[in-house]
């Protein structure tokens, strides 16, 4: 028994060791600036200022100073139509469709395919937002198509920038989305798929009561993950537009960054960050429920 008990011990003081190195990183760069991040947001800490040597604690009053904000409902709204169309729908809709126009296909076309949609994820933020800006740009390459066709040309970036900067995102983000619903479409069985069109099944109920249902965890995990990225989405939408035109493309993150580092006001910029991560978890759970719910359905 004494060395059943050293063995065991042996086994918990080796696996400690190896997680201590990652537990030492998240704690560092995740879980510090998170305690530090609530901390700040319940102080009057600013860049300028008397704040700036002396921070106080205020309490809930950044809270409350954020919905006081007059811009806060425009904010609001653009961060759910940004969040809605370039992520939920958009990143999530054309992954799947990516995704499923790939089963079954040949290996070529599979890593053509798969490279061409990886190339858009893994181009930085601001390159990918200078190469959108130089295409809606009013001498840009969209205008120069729809020149040929007669059509005058449109200043994008100024008349329709939320449109803009979905279809970046969309473009940007979507590989993420197709990886993960194409590993989960692979491990589908041919055989189910046969059995279903024998018995009569056509696509749509193919589609609604085999291959959703199988790949239903995958779906939370890419909608959780989507949706905070897309709610923390920054440098894209600020190097394309900085917000503006006024405030049409100022979504919660921007808005955060602006009254953070150009107000100086950082305590206030902390309470919209919280605020950002709270959304994020609500939305988060109740795709888990959703989804949960609808086992029942499938």
């Amino acid at each position: 028994m004494a060395g059943i008990g050293r063995k065991q011990k042996q086994k918990t003081l080796k696996t400690i060791v190896f997680f201590a190195p990652s537990i030492l990183l998240l704690g560092i760069f995740f879980i510090g600036p998170m305690i530090m991040t609530v901390f700040f947001s319940f102080t009057n800490i600013s860049l300028t200022g008397s704040a700036a040597a002396a921070m106080k604690f205020v309490g809930f009053q950044n809270f409350v100073e954020i919905f006081k904000d007059p811009k806060l409902g425009e904010v609001l709204k653009n961060t759910m139509i940004f969040l809605v169309f370039s992520g939920i729908i958009g990143q999530q809709c054309l992954g799947f469709l990516l995704a499923s126009l790939m089963k079954g296909k040949g290996r070529l076309i599979r890593k053509f395919v798969g490279f061409t949609v990886v190339a858009g994820w893994i181009t930085p933020e601001v390159v990918a937002a200078f190469m959108f800006s130089a295409y809606f740009a009013d001498a840009g390459t969209l205008n120069k198509i729809l020149e040929i066709f007669g059509v005058s040309p449109i200043s994008w970036l100024f008349t329709f920038p939320m449109a803009c900067v979905v279809i970046a995102n969309i473009w940007k983000g979507s590989a993420y989305s197709m990886m993960m619903f194409q590993a989960s479409l692979d491990n589908i069985s041919e055989d189910i798929m046969e059995a279903a069109q024998i018995d009569g099944a056509n696509g749509f109920q193919i589609l609604t009561r085999i291959t959703l249902p199988m790949i239903k965890s995958t779906m939370a995990t890419t909608f959780v993950i989507v949706t905070l990225s897309t709610l923390g989405a920054f440098g894209l939408v600020f190097a394309m537009t900085g917000g503006g035109p006024a405030i049409a493309t100022t979504t919660l993150s921007i808005f955060m960054y602006q009254k953070a580092f150009i107000a100086y006001q950082i305590g206030y910029g902390m309470a919209i960050a919280l605020f950002i991560l709270l959304i994020g978890i609500g939305l988060s759970l109740i795709y888990i429920r959703l989804i949960r719910a609808n086992d029942k359905n499938w």
